[in-house]
């Protein structure tokens, strides 16, 4: 099978590139302009690849009979009254998109909306974050795959038949995707993880494929790149004391840090094999310190056979290996010789 690669604005992503690594800030920043921008300076600290954010518009994509998590905010009497608060100005989405570029940051934000993708097209996202809840989305689809950029899609409530779905409608129009593994579980706990799905997906879709992780830890996500996850997103949160219904699921602006340097770490073992024929050619002089020899236990005399308590195996290996044991019991020496004598094969007869 063809290792499938992606271009996501300067960045190659698939098996031969460094992971792509993507912080979702989501609604962290709980409606404030400032607390997004803030967002953006802490995670380009951390080496991360993209910052993400979720692009709502209440009145396209909502009406107030939505129930889903409606007692979560005490400031909203609807579910509805939370998308509002969310929402950002074009201008202000264009704001913080210029701010993640000129942090050297890709800027991608979720549509939920096909208003949201209009104002997001506007701005030059690079590629496209499909949520889970949108996969079977068809509209959507649609809209964003005609635009030729990358799309990034979420399983995490999708069947394998709805999924086999979506990718045919998505392949309809010549788009190249990837396809994340995620479980919609907030936090996601570890026997839900479906870490196995990562191979599946590579084997059904022969896709770029990635680990979409709510588990709130840097576990999973480091778990993920050895079994062949490109990609990973995972929520981010200045601190678990913050308020907002993704922090359970986020790992914090520290623990972000240090799971860059992780998956960086694994990235250049797995991309860097040995041969260890090779590696203990290299280190032949080393082995020789380290090595034992077979030496003389106590001072022994000449023409005396020896036995095995005879012999002691004592570094360096310089002299015969201590594995030749078996060759010299019972042999006879020329001379006598004293105590941590490194024989050789002229001391006997």
């Amino acid at each position: 099978m063809a290792k499938q690669v992606l271009s996501i604005g300067s960045r190659l992503v698939g098996d031969d590139y460094p992971t792509f690594i993507i912080a979702e800030i989501g609604q962290a920043h709980d409606g404030s302009l400032g607390t997004a921008h803030a967002y953006i300076d802490a995670v380009a600290k951390t080496g991360v690849d993209a910052v993400k954010f979720q692009t709502h518009i209440a009145q396209a994509e909502s009406t107030p009979a939505e129930k889903f998590r409606v007692n979560v905010f005490p400031q909203d009497a609807t579910r509805f009254d939370y998308w509002r608060r969310m929402e950002f100005t074009p201008e202000q989405w264009a704001g913080l998109a210029e701010h993640a570029r000129d942090r050297n940051l890709l800027f991608l934000s979720t549509p939920f909306s096909l208003e949201a993708v209009d104002l997001l097209e506007r701005i030059r996202v690079p590629a496209w974050k499909v949520g889970s809840g949108d996969t079977s989305n068809f509209l959507l689809l649609e809209r964003v795959a005609a635009t030729k950029l990358p799309l990034l899609l979420s399983s995490g409530m999708s069947s394998w038949e709805e999924m086999d779905a979506s990718i045919a409608w998505v392949k309809r129009f010549g788009s190249d995707f990837a396809l994340m593994q995620c479980t919609t579980s907030y936090p996601c706990p570890p026997d839900k993880l479906g870490l196995n799905v990562l191979n599946e997906i590579q084997a059904r879709y022969g896709c770029v494929t990635g680990l979409s992780d709510h588990s709130g830890t840097v576990f999973a996500s480091l778990a993920a790149i050895p079994l062949g996850a490109s990609i990973i997103e995972v929520h981010a949160t200045f601190s678990r004391d913050c308020f907002g219904p993704d922090v359970s699921s986020s790992v914090t602006i520290g623990e972000l840090a240090e799971l860059v340097r992780g998956v960086r770490f694994i990235d250049q073992a797995l991309r860097n094999p040995i041969s260890k024929d090779f590696e203990a050619q290299e280190r032949e002089q080393v082995k020789l310190l380290f090595g034992r020899s077979l030496v003389a236990a106590r001072p022994l005399l000449r023409d005396q056979p020896l036995r095995r308590e005879d012999f002691a195996f004592r570094k360096p290996g310089t002299g015969i290996s201590a594995n030749r044991l078996d060759e010299f019991i019972g042999r006879v020496l020329i001379n006598s010789v004293g105590e941590n004598h490194f024989f050789s094969e002229s001391d006997f007869i």
